[in-house]
């Protein structure tokens, strides 16, 4: 028998020994319906899939993914300002910065900011 198929035979059985091990001595219990259940955002799994849901939760949810995509755009603006034109990127952050300010203008108005329960 080769020298490599010897090694790669006591390589499986140490490593099926430590397995079963492992699973004789854990501590988990099979038993225990919260382990077992699958975590999806706070909702029971074992009650009815079409409970209603706050959409102003997902409306903040959305705001926040817009403001976080918004934040990586900026920064290559910062980083890119000793690379162009003065007057050229001074155009260009501004129409960015105000299209964010007229953005979250909006949202205020119509109140998508106030978390009322």
């Amino acid at each position: 028998m080769s020298i490599l198929t010897f090694m790669s035979l006591i390589i499986f059985l140490i490593s099926n020994i430590f397995i079963l091990l492992s699973l004789m001595l854990s501590k988990k219990s099979i038993m225990d319906r919260e382990k077992c259940s699958p975590f999806e955002c706070g909702f029971d799994p074992k009650s009815l899939p079409r409970i209603s849901f706050s959409l102003h939760f997902f409306l903040i949810t959305v705001i926040f993914l817009i403001f976080d995509i918004e934040i990586a755009l900026i920064l290559p603006m910062i980083i890119s300002f000793k690379m162009v034109n003065f007057i050229t990127w001074w155009k260009i952050s501004s129409f960015f910065i105000i299209v964010l300010l007229i953005g979250l203008y909006h949202e205020w108005n119509q109140n998508m900011l106030n978390w009322s329960i």
